[in-house]
């Protein structure tokens, strides 16, 4: 998987999540390792012309285009003035990797509950965070995770356009439910976060600039978020030092485990309900044209 000059061949896959089968279990693993590894050896490559453009001014070297460094089982050509510190960091990372690997090998054992894009159905609870009316014919439900890049793509390439022309026009409400990977150690703690900033009626606000930032929830990077939007900060502190909202999280992820789902972003479309919500399951970020198709046919049903 892994070639001679560092670079991982791989098709796409639009969710993150634990592979349901072999063959979706390779085609998981070898995403996540092309996201990580292109970055690799983008930042290879960024380093090594930042190293070149910083000796430009002194004597040429008198060494090859490029040394090779190996650990374990890894071989990877360091660009021409990479240092051997940025080539032992990268293969830290490498070696990062190939455990994750593993663990998602063992994961492809694992049973799932039910396939993917399936009618299904949800109990509905008091306190979901949602957009739109209430009454709205129809409910779209995402189990997100804040550390998630797919989630990030389905809000700024696809919600923009589903909350103009379905939301604000009263025909679908939107809900946001939790669905922290096991795989994103920052995930949990910015699920938190949004249900403590939603004790001060900032959650959506909250849940945008995450969103937005899914590559920097660190502990300090949620408390500097709380404090751009105003929140009251002892509260926002105590609450997250308290995890006050950690079973309500951990019901959403029992939740989606009950309906099939194990990755992000996943969504429901059903027919809105008093006690429950009819309708399919849509996994990934899909194209808009996928949301729209599942939302008329919803519309169409409650006619």
């Amino acid at each position: 998987m892994i070639a001679k000059q560092g670079i991982f061949v791989a098709r796409a896959y639009a969710n993150d999540e634990p592979p349901k089968n072999e063959n979706q279990g390779e085609t998981v693993i070898r995403t996540r390792v092309l996201c990580l590894g292109l970055g690799f050896v983008f930042g290879a490559s960024v380093l090594g012309a930042q190293s070149i453009g910083a000796q430009s001014n002194g004597p040429a070297k008198s060494k090859s285009a490029s040394e090779s460094v190996k650990a374990e089982s890894v071989t990877i050509n360091m660009p021409e003035g990479m240092t051997k510190d940025q080539a032992d960091e990268m293969l830290k990372e490498l070696k990062a990797i190939h455990q994750l690997l593993d663990r998602q090998v063992a994961a492809a054992a694992r049973p799932q509950a039910a396939p993917v894009n399936d009618k299904v159905n949800m109990s509905v609870a008091p306190g979901w965070y949602s957009l739109g009316r209430d009454d709205a014919p129809v409910t779209l439900v995402e189990f997100a995770d804040y550390q998630c890049p797919f989630c990030r793509k389905f809000h700024s390439d696809t919600f923009v356009e589903l909350k103009k022309n379905y939301i604000d026009t009263g025909k679908v409400r939107f809900v946001s439910r939790d669905l922290p990977l096991d795989f994103h150690p920052n995930a949990p703690g910015a699920a938190l976060a949004a249900h403590c900033a939603g004790e001060q009626h900032k959650f959506w606000e909250i849940r945008d600039l995450m969103v937005a930032n899914a590559a920097d929830l660190t502990p300090d990077s949620l408390a500097k978020y709380g404090e751009k939007l105003n929140l009251d900060m002892p509260a926002f502190r105590s609450c997250l030092n308290d995890k006050k909202y950690n079973t309500a999280i951990q019901k959403d992820v029992t939740d989606a485990g009950t309906l099939g789902i194990s990755g992000t972003p996943s969504f429901v479309v059903g027919r809105t309900a008093k006690d429950q919500i009819d309708g399919v399951r849509i996994v990934g970020a899909v194209p808009y044209s996928v949301f729209e198709t599942a939302i008329k046919n919803q519309l169409n049903a409650t006619q």
